[in-house]
């Protein structure tokens, strides 16, 4: 898929900006805090009906302004595709394809495929075990739809059930099982997608990490899922007790997580700034080699590097530049606060590009 067309209106810091794009790379130069990261985050937006940095949508509008409004134009090999998304303050969002309305945004996620890596990707390392699930579950959701629904039923019956354990009264049992069935039955569903993820994501993450470091380093990823203890249902049952006296569930695959190792060792403990920067652009590579791969390359994602090359030494980024160049990679999006490191990756080839100046949320081209 390729973004031909980028309207942004009252987007943040961004007032209005229309935006004709290459069809390879595009970058995005200026200072720090001069809207770079908004207009990647107006793609990223149109991708997955939200922002990648900001849950609440009303906060996403211009100060002052009532509404703000992105529309994007898109095209592959075959068809032509217009997205549009429009918010008033006070009022519900819409989002549009082709001119007609989503009765569910989750009908849209997938349909364009992206992958984003940014300065804030290392809490995955450093964060919550759920930074983690939801890495997983913003992949899944991009080839697996109904990984949405059983997410969402899996929600539901966990927050009824914590309802239910908080409650002074003693629990009715018999509605609690059946909130304890409905979370076996979509935490089993889940458990499955994210082990086949976890395991097609290792071997291409370790290759790439490898790339990235020269191979001076080993790294790894374990899934550690209450599932492995037996049947999900007899898991969340067992402890009913203990749950009843916390007030919620201990047991259930909303407690997830991934293990990040390296050389053999929990990696948020070990490593410098500067391998778990490694670690998260590696992981993101994988991820997106894996939606080309799900597509069979007919849809490749958008891939967009948000000052990815802080912190990293000259090796590392020279890595990277090599990676990103080929021909693997359709459609890039880079912000930098100078020119240095994408003349690199610009003067590597004859690719088509734009390079485009952002200073206090106005956008122009060079």
């Amino acid at each position: 898929m390729i973004l031909r067309k980028l309207s942004i209106i009252n987007y943040k810091n961004i007032a209005e900006a229309t935006l004709e794009m290459s069809a390879k790379i595009n970058c995005f130069i200026g200072d720090n805090g001069a809207g770079k990261t908004n207009v990647l985050d107006a793609v990223y937006y149109l991708s997955f009906c939200r922002s990648s940095g900001n849950p609440v949508d009303s906060q996403l509008i211009r100060h002052d302004e009532p509404f703000f409004v992105l529309e994007g134009e898109y095209t592959d090999n075959t068809d032509t595709l217009s997205i549009y998304c429009g918010m008033k303050r006070g009022t519900k969002k819409h989002f549009k394809r082709n001119k007609k309305e989503y009765r569910r945004l989750s009908e849209h996620i997938g349909l364009i495929p992206l992958v984003k890596v940014a300065p804030g990707d290392t809490v995955l390392i450093d964060g919550t075990s759920e930074e983690r699930r939801q890495l997983m579950d913003v992949f899944i959701a991009q080839y697996d739809n109904p990984y949405m629904q059983a997410l969402a039923g899996y929600n539901k019956a966990l927050q009824q059930r914590n309802a239910m354990l908080k409650s002074e009264d003693e629990p009715d049992a018999e509605l609690l099982a059946i909130w304890e069935e409905q979370m076996a039955v979509h935490g089993e569903r889940l458990y499955e997608a994210r082990r086949r993820f976890v395991d097609m994501l290792v071997p291409v993450f370790q290759k790439y990490y490898g790339m990235i470091s020269m191979e001076s380093e080993t790294v790894g990823i374990d899934y550690e899922s209450h599932c492995t203890r037996g049947p999900l249902l007899e898991v969340i049952q067992r402890d009913r007790h203990k749950d009843r006296a916390v007030g919620y569930s201990l047991h259930g695959v909303h407690r997830d997580d991934l293990i990040f190792t390296l050389e053999g060792h929990q990696m948020k403990r070990e490593a410098s700034q500067g391998q778990k920067k490694s670690f998260v652009i590696a992981l993101k590579l994988a991820q997106f080699e894996l939606l080309c791969d799900m597509s069979c390359r007919r849809n490749t994602p958008l891939l967009l590097l948000d000052d990815i090359f802080d912190k990293l030494d000259a090796t590392r980024v020279e890595q990277i530049v090599r990676i990103v160049s080929s021909d693997t990679f359709g459609q890039i999006f880079i912000t930098d606060t100078n020119r240095d490191h994408l003349d690199s990756i610009l003067d590597r080839g004859n690719f088509p590009h734009r390079i485009f100046h952002v200073s206090n949320g106005e956008v122009s081209m060079f």
